[in-house]
């Protein structure tokens, strides 16, 4: 299984409290942070994108803010907002070594399940993966709710994974997988090394939570569904030794989550079969031409908007027979959308007055049906 994560091309790795923060200093761990950095850089070397879903800034904030009892929402705020400069400011300290540029990048459940703003941070992130930087993506905590949130980081994990189409999901645990049943409580469980569909009985095996943490295996069980559904590998592995990227690569122990398509066809399978059209374009002879041999839609070759959609929502593409062709994701509302269909994406910027890309529905969005 280790030739499988060699083999990915774009990885998150989610990272949690206990493993960042020294528990008796309420410091950053710089040395386990040093050699994570050593591991990102090297999977970088190898042609690897690496972005990474970090917990920690709670538990660094508590320490600066003298907060030693357990808090109110309200605190958990207060010392998320002032341990994130604290968080980024060590993992800015770790990649510098490599002349590494790191990113953070604050999600909130609306983000990623709204899809507009999907769509925003989305881009967000590929950009700055194809700049060269690490993005270190948290939840957005100073401004969530107790109704409104993930809670746990595994499954925002998840859903970024989704959102930049991942390969592999890395899970750092204070445990080196899945077993039977929870280790620490019965040495004898079984060690389940590798899962091909996360049934009734595999989720009968998830665990509690740990110490600092807030997530614990039921929640990655959780997130491996949101994953493996996206087309993207999920493992569990123990991330308290040095190098877990490296170990893992090699001879670590570890439980591996398998997906059954690969993430862009899960994801053109979710525009297809599981977003309710809100609108629909009516394009030409040559856009539909185009649109068959994978090609973006641009606004050249639109003559017809229909109907009140949003920037992200799920439209129909009609051929000018009236034959729907495909289906995809919007990148500018029907208002807008009707100010440029006939134009040249050159223009765009003009009709107006902002520029959100040269395509109506980008390829990376789009599904032939």
């Amino acid at each position: 299984m280790s030739g499988r994560l060699s083999q990915a091309k774009r990885i998150v790795v989610k990272i949690g409290s206990a493993l960042l923060v020294d528990a008796e200093s309420g410091q950053p761990a710089r040395t386990w942070l040093a050699a994570l950095a050593d591991d990102v850089a090297e999977a970088r070397r190898a042609g690897q994108s690496v972005l990474i879903v970090s917990s920690g800034a709670i538990a660094l904030g508590r320490k600066a803010l003298g907060l030693s009892r357990a808090m109110r929402l309200e605190e958990k705020q207060a010392a998320a907002a002032a341990g994130q400069a604290r968080l980024m400011g060590a993992y800015e300290e770790a990649f510098a070594r490599h002349d590494i540029a790191v990113a953070q990048a604050l999600l909130t459940p609306d983000d990623t399940e709204r899809r507009r703003r999907w769509l925003n941070a989305r881009a967000t992130l590929e950009t700055l993966l194809d700049l060269g930087a690490v993005p270190v993506v948290n939840e957005n905590d100073p401004v969530a709710t107790a109704e409104i949130r993930y809670g746990d980081n595994d499954r925002l994990a998840a859903r970024v994974a989704q959102m930049i189409s991942a390969d592999a999901l890395i899970l750092l645990s204070d445990i080196d997988g899945l077993y039977e049943r929870d280790p620490r409580g019965d040495p004898s469980a079984a060690f389940v090394a590798e899962v091909r569909d996360i049934t009734p009985a595999i989720e009968a095996m998830a665990g509690g939570a740990g110490a600092l943490g807030s997530g614990g295996m039921r929640t990655k069980i959780e997130a491996a569904k949101i994953a493996t559904r996206a087309g993207c590998a999920v493992v569990i592995t123990k991330g308290s030794e040095l190098k877990p990227l490296t170990r893992l690569k090699t001879s670590a122990r570890a439980t591996w989550f398998l997906a059954n398509a690969s993430p862009q066809a899960a994801y053109k399978a979710w525009i297809a079969g599981h977003l309710a059209p809100q609108g629909a374009l009516i394009v030409d002879s040559g856009a539909a031409s185009a649109l068959r041999v994978g090609k973006s839609l641009l606004p050249a070759g639109v003559v017809e908007v229909r109907g009140a959609f949003e920037k992200g929502d799920a439209i129909c593409i009609v051929a000018p027979g009236g034959e729907e062709i495909a289906r995809g994701l919007a990148r500018y509302d029907a208002t807008d959308a009707e100010k440029i269909k006939g134009l040249h994406s050159g223009a765009i910027a003009a009709a107006l007055g902002y520029d959100s890309g040269a395509a109506l529905v980008h390829a990376d969005d789009l599904v032939l049906l």
